[in-house]
């Protein structure tokens, strides 16, 4: 049973970094910064490398307060796991941003629900720190994206066209800076879960996450992210205006600002949202009508119905399991 949870956990991981690989490259390829393979590349080795970098506080956020102890069991994480990666799989195929974090702690709550059929088993202060972490980070990603365009609108005023060039070599840097970030808080969630696993059978005494449990994460994610979810690369680099150089390099800036904000206070961020609506407050700062603001719309939507369709997919999923294993 633990082999095949960690098994379903290492497949979450990389379809979160094959769904989520959108968000990091496609203004850069879509503002012809780098080669799509490239960019793809960079960005995966750096999503390994993150987890090493910044601490594992999302993990612990997710795995140890978010939930009671009595809530959890391998039935009610392999539930949520399962439901995360067919709404992945589904907004995937349909070319909609959606966000694996709001699928994931959707898909925990539901299962534990219908577990200990009581909400007390839900910790107060974890849901606060995840409810502010994943609503409040999409209005951040807005407003510092705004601000960042602005601030290098006057930065740059009376520059000559020449100044697009500069712009295309700084995206590498805020490409490695948001996959650094990102790989700090997306591939924390699939550490956080395997740890509970882990901890449920009594692999480990008390909550913590084994390095080698970073490595396949990292490794999970990072491999994930080189695959890159085209359908969703071409939604956020082409749908929602046309990205320019300069939109690619200061929604990277703004992005990788609130993500990695959120990681080391343990927050764990939708890197779809954050730079989802980044990329909405950069073309916002240079022209409002710029924006294609029905885009905004159908990803409205999927944030709104992620949460509550796989928590009711992953207490189907529990019930299931329930049947199976007794």
């Amino acid at each position: 049973m633990l082999i095949v949870f960690i098994a379903l956990a290492v497949v979450f991981d990389f379809i979160n970094g094959f769904h989520d690989s959108s968000n990091i490259v496609a203004t850069v390829i879509f503002s012809r910064a780098l080669p799509p393979r490239v960019a793809l590349i960079l960005a995966a080795i750096s999503h390994f490398i993150a987890p090493f970098l910044f601490g594992v506080a999302v993990a612990t956020t997710i795995g140890a307060e978010l939930l009671d102890v009595s809530a959890i069991t391998m039935n009610v994480i392999m539930a949520a796991v399962i439901s995360g990666i067919i709404w992945n799989l589904i907004t995937w195929y349909f070319g909609i941003p959606s966000s694996s974090s709001h699928a994931l702690l959707g898909g925990l709550l539901g299962a534990a629900l219908m577990h200990s059929r009581s909400i007390a088993v839900v910790n107060p202060s974890g849901l606060l720190i995840i409810v502010i972490a994943l609503f409040l980070s999409p209005l951040a990603g807005l407003v510092v994206g705004y601000i960042v365009m602005k601030i290098t609108l006057f930065l740059v005023r009376g520059a000559t066209p020449k100044v697009s060039h500069l712009f295309r070599r700084f995206q590498i840097v805020t490409l490695i800076g948001l996959s650094l970030s990102h790989g700090t808080n997306d591939a924390q969630k699939t550490m956080g879960l395997i740890a509970m696993g882990l901890l449920l059978s009594g692999q480990i005494s008390s909550f913590y996450v084994p390095m080698w449990v970073v490595t396949v994460s990292a490794a999970a994610i990072g491999v994930g992210t080189l695959f890159g979810g085209w359908r969703l690369i071409r939604t956020l680099g082409g749908k929602i205006f046309r990205i320019r150089p300069i939109h690619g390099f200061t929604s990277q800036i703004a992005g990788a600002i609130v993500i990695l904000s959120a990681a080391l206070l343990g927050g764990p961020v939708s890197t779809t949202q954050v730079m989802s609506s980044s990329i909405l407050g950069v073309g916002a700062a240079e022209r409002i009508n710029k924006v294609r603001w029905s885009v905004l719309g159908d990803m409205a939507i999927t944030w709104l119905f992620t949460i509550p369709v796989n928590a009711a997919l992953a207490a189907l999923f529990y019930l299931g399991l329930n049947l199976l294993t007794t």
